[in-house]
């Protein structure tokens, strides 16, 4: 992720986790407005890195309790990627009748604060049939007067980073900017997918630094410690997955807070027991990035994040459509979208 030239847009970020596209975001030139999270982890994570931030973490970092409108005017960009355990099979896919449904919690941020574009990512299951119509009642409908909205779908290994993960990406532009939203191209690609003219991405083995056993392959999507039983230390989400990880000789259970104390507890079949920094690099994240022991927490803020150079491959594509930097909102009044929704965690 190059830094690129401030480009003097401003950034807000919701649900920002452990700051996977806000470090995209920063990284792409935007500035830092704002973070909000209701995990008090995720603060004590964005405020180690970057001590210059403003950011709401715990209740102060309830979106609900928010509002949005003391930001209308300051915001060229609103991103953020609400809880997706109600879109997950890991979390029952119960969408609306979840309490941790925050996505309409993004759309009354965006009529209030009325950004000129903003980013919502989320599980790929979102943008299956089950939830057509839960996407055209509560996202779709509301915005889609105020805003060009286009849906498409990354996978983070198309984006340099090794493992298998897609995740869907809403991004709308207001109707009036003078240009029109490119979604990102690939700029990598796995061995496997044969498109010889881009940079292929690692396989995890040599992304870890793990010696040759003849063959590679991308890391299956790690899963996060918050959507399953607490305190696991595991980011195996399925058994298919873990086929994988097995034939890759890579042991994915009982994480190690660090290399040292991985090596001094042997795996089964001597496969190489993977550490919190393991899984920070598979996900793309610097391994300066402060995310800390305990284990299970640091393995929650990681699956639950967004791949940085994801992040930064969407920002860098709206700050491409958002070329001229005056600030305007697509319209003068807040319009509807201000009922709240049940109140959840992300």
């Amino acid at each position: 992720m190059p830094k690129r030239r401030k480009n003097g847009l401003a950034g807000l970020s919701l649900f920002s986790g452990c700051g996977g596209l806000d470090l995209g975001f920063e990284r792409a030139g935007l500035d830092h407005v704002a973070s909000y999270d209701i995990l008090v982890e995720t603060g004590e994570v964005l405020k180690a890195a970057r001590p210059k931030w403003t950011v709401y973490s715990g209740p102060d970092g309830d979106v609900t309790r928010v509002d949005w409108r003391r930001y209308r005017g300051k915001i060229d960009v609103l991103h953020g990627g609400p809880p997706c355990q109600p879109f997950s099979v890991a979390g029952s896919r119960k969408g609306a009748a979840d309490v941790r449904d925050m996505v309409p919690e993004f759309v009354r941020a965006v009529l209030a604060i009325l950004p000129r574009a903003f980013v919502m990512e989320n599980v790929a299951g979102l943008k299956q049939k089950k939830f057509e119509q839960y996407l055209g009642d509560v996202l779709y409908g509301p915005l889609g007067v105020r805003y060009d909205i286009q849906t498409f779908v990354l996978s983070a290994d198309q984006f340099g980073v090794p493992q298998r993960r897609k995740r869907v990406f809403f991004v709308g532009l207001a109707k009036g900017e003078p240009s029109v939203f490119v979604p990102p191209v690939a700029t990598h690609a796995w061995a496997d997918d044969g498109a010889s003219n881009l940079t292929a991405t690692m396989g995890m083995r040599a992304a870890l630094g793990l010696p040759e056993i003849g063959f590679d392959g991308l890391s299956p999507t790690l899963r996060s410690g918050w959507t399953g039983p607490r305190h696991t230390t595991s980011v195996v989400n399925s058994a298919t997955s873990m086929r994988t990880w097995d034939a890759l000789r890579v042991w994915p259970n009982g994480v190690a807070r660090d290399r040292q104390a991985a090596s001094a507890y042997v795996a089964k079949d001597g496969h190489f027991r993977l550490s919190v920094a393991d899984c920070m690099l598979l996900q793309g994240f610097p391994q300066d990035w402060p995310i800390e022991p305990p284990v299970y927490k640091a393995l929650g803020l990681i699956g639950n994040s967004v791949c940085p150079p994801v992040g930064y491959a969407v920002a860098r594509a709206v700050a491409a459509a958002l070329r001229l930097p005056t600030r305007r909102a697509p319209s003068a009044s807040p319009g509807p979208g201000f009922a709240t929704s049940p109140r959840g965690c992300s």
